[in-house]
């Protein structure tokens, strides 16, 4: 796609990161896509997210492009000086830590907010304030605590939902909470302390669930086991042991359905005039239509579906999706640069400014890539560097 939309939204606006792990770095993250200068600050030896196995590979290269690395020991005076001469040229700072670990740094909010108070502090933790805030708290924890595994499992079988949804939406909202406070300093001239956190975020996901119990009197069953408010809404087992999601959600589509696929019979029962009749036939009408659907593969019901106007998803491994035609084709995947230098595509933030996503300007950066840079940036000469790196203060420089 062409880019239309000129100039970011969020150029000229600096902020100093000091995130690990996925919900802090998200927010970095989206707020560097929109074109703020992020400049993440590392200990010595970089960031251990960098280092993580497993699932944790690819949290690394995905929530940190676009930014600036630097490397400070925020332990010893002359790190914490850097990390202050930096600040003072910032309009945010975020941080992920633990409660009370940067206050015990120097680097909390009201100690910031004295030196420059136009400065924007954003808070990513597990818990808003209140009786849980010095909790330790993990995305599975919230999900286990706060009625998201419940409601993802079978009964009986509480299960975490496949992805870091609430570090990543709670990233989601430090950013939109962060864009809020941009937007209130422009007409008042002051700065603001922004929180977000893991269990709150959590609760916003299943107040749906909330709300269908205060509105029915009755408990909201796992997702597994749920009374569906569509009769049609499930996976389907077809030809060769394939699968396929479809989905029939109105009397129009249930008429498109039964004419697609020869069903009438179906189309003229009584028992099924309605899309609340159709709920209440589940337990006969989905065993009739797997059995008539499964002479078609996954790829003739796709067609159909598709034909018709009906909707449908194949059963996607994450892995198949960098040959999804749909991103290929947009430019939705991204060449990004992983940590031991191959190349590889990373899905772009979800928006459009002027018809094009946001791009990456800046690969996942070198442990300390921007070091040398963003310390001349605050004042400091080759000798003064220099003297950092000899005290095991800083590393890496601006050639790395």
């Amino acid at each position: 796609m062409t880019n239309t939309y000129g100039p970011l939204p969020y150029e000229g606006i600096r902020v100093i990161e000091f995130t690990h792990m996925v919900m802090g770095p998200t927010c970095g993250m989206l707020l560097a896509d929109l074109g703020a200068e992020v400049i993440k600050v590392e200990p010595m030896g970089g960031d251990s997210t960098r280092r993580l196995l497993g699932s944790g590979s690819g949290f690394f290269p995905m929530f940190n492009r676009n930014k600036k690395s630097i490397v400070l020991d925020l332990k010893q005076p002359e790190g914490l000086q850097a990390a202050l001469r930096l600040i003072d040229t910032a309009d945010v700072v975020s941080e992920n830590f633990k409660s009370g670990v940067m206050e015990k740094l120097g680097l909390g909010y009201d100690a910031l907010k004295a030196r420059n108070p136009r400065l924007i502090y954003v808070s990513h933790k597990g818990f808003l304030p209140g009786p849980y805030e010095n909790r330790t708290a993990l995305d599975e924890v919230v999900q286990m605590m706060g009625g998201l595994a419940y409601m993802t499992g079978r009964p009986g079988d509480p299960l975490r939902a496949g992805t870091s949804v609430n570090d990543i939406m709670g990233g989601m909202f430090g950013a939109m909470g962060v864009m809020a406070a941009l937007a209130q300093r422009e007409k008042t001239g002051e700065g603001t302390q922004v929180q977000t956190s893991l269990f709150e975020n959590n609760v916003f996901l299943v107040g749906q669930h909330m709300m269908q119990y205060a509105v029915t009197g009755k408990a909201a069953a796992p997702m597994p086991s749920r009374i569906s408010a569509w009769a049609i809404y499930d996976v389907f087992t077809v030809k060769d042991s394939e699968q396929i999601f479809l989905a029939v959600v109105s009397d129009k589509q249930w008429d498109i359905f039964c004419r697609a696929f020869d069903l009438a019979q179906l189309r003229h029962d009584p028992r099924l005039a309605t899309n609340n009749d159709r709920v209440q036939a589940r337990s006969w009408l989905l065993p009739a239509l797997r059995e008539h659907l499964a002479q078609f593969s996954a790829a003739e019901l796709s067609a159909v579906f598709e034909r018709e106007g009906l909707p449908f998803a194949p059963i996607t491994r994450p892995e198949q999706l960098f040959d999804d035609p749909h991103l290929i084709a947009t430019g939705g995947l991204a060449p990004i640069r992983l940590p031991d230098g191959r190349e590889a595509l990373v899905p772009l933030t979800p928006v459009t400014l002027g018809g094009a996503q946001l791009p990456v300007r800046l690969q996942p950066p070198g442990i300390g890539e921007h070091t040398e840079e963003l310390l001349r940036g605050v004042g400091y000469d080759q000798h003064e560097i220099g003297a950092l790196k000899a005290k095991h203060i800083t590393e890496g420089d601006s050639t790395s």
